[in-house]
Formats: structure tokens, C-alpha cells, sequence
């Protein structure tokens, strides 16, 4: 109803060249106290600038023995609900960035508060195990009725890790034991292999390579950073490896408009995955796997087509290649399905799905022929943490007794409704509103302006995120509701009409 009325009113006032105003929700500016019923504060409520004055002094002890430039401001998580934010300085804002795209279900969920307050939960939270050597007696289930309940299409093993970084580095390894696997044949590792890995060399440490994506993010490890494209501070004075990168489609907004120019790029950059894997075999470095995002979250929110993506996977099977998908930011509903690559409607299935964030822990999901041949290959102490996994079985009863994948989806079409609306009213100001579910984003006219609007928003009430060199991107909880959209698109127009 609030989108429909906000489609007539903007297509009456451009009619008429009238100043645009977004109609206001009950709550968009005025604050009120926390309700009973469903654990939510009504509005923003601002009562210094961010970081204010408390955030600052601990900026200023914190800096004593750690560098602080990255922190934005000091948070109270006892105070912050739902999908508000409170500061140590008692500002309430409105969070569409949910601790970069990890928090599932809003803050302080009464659900997890009630799993944590359960006795029998005790021994999970205290004793944290060697789950590879030590897993506790009901971990099975506990993973069958948890991450093995929303496994991907056609990926049967999982192994859990405890962040997106350790669980694309062991994707990787997974990946390239299995590429040597397929090599070796039926052959045992022989005594040369044993001997020459431990001094770096071939044939144990063969010369193989993952191929990614200019632009992509998977990790700030060493062998993450190899894949990692997006910014040069995550890579600089590291040492990385000669590993091909292919360029990543640059797709032209509105889609609708350049669907001739979007579908040669596309082509262009298939055809220079192949190229490259050409190439690096003819030097005698094979790609054992292609590692890519379902969106590009942390270099632009940067999309492509369905088709892409299912061309990509036939170019990784032609070439006997792993088919590695990336849905640390991307997993776990913000997309409008569970997986992002489920809108693909891939035949075959990735061959690998990491996965972190908003599972609240970390780890992959593989083929049955991607599991290690002998033990402690994949090992570390901890391989992930059960109380998290216990708070993400939780989480998941949530999502399916509030069908809150059917509350992104609808969210997610007025949410990105609202901001091509706005593009259309502020050209000099928006382009390329895009999307799916309310994993959206929004380019600004650069990076100086992009981060002006960030934090004029911030002061007003509202937490949102950049990326890439001059994107917005828009990571709110599950929980996300249409008055939290009408809250976020009256202060947005405010804070546009003020540079109008």
C-alpha cells in the first residue's frame, strides 16, 4: 500500500514539476520507547553527532594499543533491539549494514536470548571442543538439523570452519587436493611428492592456480588475497600469487536499456576466463578452480546476469576446473532465497559453497568427491564452534516460522523501488539503483560524495555502508520490515533535497 501510494504521488508530482516529498511513516520522525510486543523501537533518536563525545574518548584510549582509524563509533549492544543500533552516547539508529551484512535476525532477538538462557545450553557455551578430534556426542544431529537442513542443491558434505576468510582459504585447499586427486588417479602420493612439499617445491607443492575475478572479495589471508581484487589497501606489501584474474562483467544501468551492450560484455569476459585458463595450462599451470561471488559485494555490489553465471559453471566443468561459489555476505536470505546462486537455476551444482555471516560461523558445503582423502588435510583446533551453530539453529527456526524470506522479498521490491524513485528525482545525485531482495546498492557520483551522504545519514539516524569506489550498499536484517523502509527513504529524500 505505501509503495503503491508513493508511485502515484512521484508520478503526479514530475507530471506537475511539483518539489517531491516522500510520504512520511507515523514513526519517521519521532522516537518512542522500546514495545513488548515485538521488541522494536518506533524510530531513530539522535541526540549528539557520530561518534559523539563518549565514542570519542574511547577512540582515544583504544588508539593507545591499537590503531583505531577504522572504527566508526563505540556501540551499547544491551540497549540496541531489533533492527536499531544504539552508541555508548545513547544515539538509536535505524542499521541497514547489520555489522557488514552478519547480524541474521536484528539485534538482542528474544529467541536467542531464551536459547542462551536454557541450562542445558550451558556446556555448549563453556566447553569449546576440538571438533576434529573431539565433537561432542549430539553434534551430528545438531548439524543435520541445522546447516545440513539448508544445504545447496547437490552438496551432500559440509565442513565447518569460523570465518568467511578460513573458509575460503580450506576451500581452496579442498579444491586443489581433489585437482591432484583427479590427476594422480589411482597412484599413491609418492616418496618425491612427500619430500619435495616440505621444501616448497614440485611435485608435492604443485603449480596450480585459482582463477577469480577482478573486483572480488574473498578473504584477507594469503591465499584469499591472491583471489582478492577490490582494494589495493587489503593486498599491499603482501606477497601473493601469480594467479589468474579474469574481468568481471560491468553491466550498464537500467538493464532493461543496454540489454544488447550488457550481453557482449558479458561474452567479452567469458571469453577471457577461457582464455586465461588457455594460457596459464599452455605454461604448464593449470586452473584448478574458479572462485567467484554471486554479487561483488565489498568491490561495487557489482552484478550479472543469470546466464553468466551458468556459462561460467559450463567453462569450469569443460576444463575439469573446481566451481567455487562465494556466499560468505551473499548467503543466508538477504537475496530473497536462501543461496544466491539458487536464481541462477544451475543444472549441475557448484561444485563448493562457502559460506559465514549470517550463519554466524564459517564454512563449506562440497561434492562428495571433494572430501579429503586422508585425515587432518582439513584441520584446524576448533573447524567452527557449536554454540554457534546452536544460535544459527535458532535463527533458522525463526526464518521459517516468520517466513522471513518472503518478507525480503517484498521489503526488497519496495526497498529498491524507493531508491529508483530517488535516482529519478536526484539524477545529479543517484544512478544504478540495483538489486535483489534487500541486498540492494546505489551509486553516488563519487567516492567524496558517496561517503559525505554515508555520514550525513549516520547523524540522522541511519547506518548504511560503502563499497567499491563510489556504491551504497544496503545489508539490513531479515527482520527488516515496510516501516523500516518508509523510515530509511523519508530521511535518505531529506538528506538528498538539502543538495537538490
Amino acid at each position: 500500500m505505501a509503495s503503491t501510494l508513493l508511485s502515484r504521488q512521484l508520478t503526479y508530482m514530475l507530471q506537475q514539476n511539483l518539489k517531491f516529498s516522500l510520504p512520511r511513516s507515523r514513526y519517521a520522525s519521532q522516537a518512542a520507547d522500546k514495545r513488548d510486543g515485538d521488541a522494536e523501537f518506533d524510530g531513530p533518536l539522535m541526540k549528539t553527532e557520530v561518534p559523539g563525545p563518549r565514542s570519542r574518548e574511547l577512540m582515544k584510549k583504544l588508539n593507545e594499543f591499537q590503531n583505531v582509524d577504522a572504527v566508526n563509533f563505540f556501540c551499547d549492544y544491551g540497549e540496541s533491539l531489533g533492527n536499531y543500533l544504539v552508541d555508548v552516547d545513547g544515539n538509536r539508529m535505524l542499521d541497514l549494514y547489520m555489522q557488514i551484512s552478519s547480524i541474521p535476525i536484528g539485534y538482542n532477538h528474544p529467541a536467542l536470548i531464551k536459547l542462551l538462557q536454557n541450562p542445558n545450553n550451558l556446556s555448549t557455551f563453556i566447553n569449546r571442543p576440538a571438533l576434529g578430534c573431539l565433537p561432542p556426542e549430539n553434534y551430528v544431529q545438531k548439524l543435520s538439523d541445522s546447516l545440513l537442513s539448508i544445504a545447496p542443491k547437490g552438496l551432500k558434505q559440509v565442513q565447518t570452519m569460523a570465518c568467511g576468510s578460513c573458509s575460503n582459504e580450506n576451500a581452496f585447499k579442498a579444491a586443489c587436493i581433489w585437482y591432484q586427486n583427479k590427476e594422480r588417479g589411482d597412484a599413491l602420493h609418492t616418496k618425491e611428492e612427500l619430500e619435495s612439499c616440505m621444501v616448497n617445491q614440485a611435485p608435492g607443492s604443485p603449480d596450480i592456480t585459482i582463477l577469480s575475478f577482478m573486483g572480488g572479495f574473498h578473504g584477507r589471508t594469503f591465499g584469499c588475497l591472491s583471489a582478492t581484487h577490490s582494494k589495493a589497501v587489503h593486498k599491499l606489501d603482501i606477497p601473493a600469487y601469480d594467479w589468474p584474474a579474469a574481468p568481471f562483467p560491468k553491466l550498464k544501468y537500467p538493464l532493461e536499456q543496454f540489454v544488447r551492450e550488457n550481453g557482449r560484455e558479458e561474452a567479452r569476459c567469458l571469453e577471457e576466463v577461457e582464455d586465461l585458463i588457455v594460457k596459464f595450462r599452455k605454461r604448464g599451470r593449470n586452473v584448478a578452480a574458479i572462485i567467484v561471488e554471486p554479487i561483488q559485494s565489498e568491490g561495487g555490489d557489482n552484478h550479472a546476469s543469470d546466464d553468466f553465471f551458468r556459462k561460467l559453471r559450463s567453462i569450469a566443468k569443460k576444463h575439469g576446473s573446481a566451481f567455487l561459489c562465494d556466499e560468505v555476505q551473499t548467503g543466508g536470505g538477504a537475496t530473497g532465497k536462501f543461496w544466491a546462486h539458487e536464481h541462477w537455476g544451475l543444472d549441475d551444482p557448484a561444485d563448493i559453497v562457502t559460506f559465514s555471516k549470517k550463519l554466524l560461523s564459517g564454512g563449506y558445503f562440497y561434492k562428495d568427491e571433494m572430501r579429503p582423502d586422508i585425515p587432518y588435510r582439513i584441520f584446524n583446533t576448533w573447524l567452527g564452534d557449536p554454540s554457534k551453530n546452536l544460535m544459527f539453529s535458532e535463527v533458522l527456526n525463526v526464518i521459517r516460522t516468520e517466513n522471513l524470506l518472503d518478507n525480503v522479498v517484498q521489503c526488497g521490491k519496495s526497498l529498491l523501488k524507493g531508491l529508483k524513485d530517488l535516482q529519478v528525482l536526484y539524477p545529479h545525485f543517484l544512478s544504478c539503483a540495483r538489486g535483489k531482495g534487500t541486498f540492494c546498492s546505489i551509486n553516488a557520483p563519487s567516492e567524496a560524495k558517496r561517503n559525505q551522504l554515508v555520514l550525513k545519514m549516520r547523524n540522522k539516524g541511519v547506518v548504511l555502508g560503502g563499497c567499491g569506489e563510489k556504491s551504497i550498499r544496503f545489508r539490513p536484517s531479515l527482520v527488516f520490515k515496510q516501516q523500516h523502509v518508509n523510515i530509511f527513504l523519508n530521511i535518505f529524500n531529506d538528506i538528498l533535497s538539502d543538495h537538490k
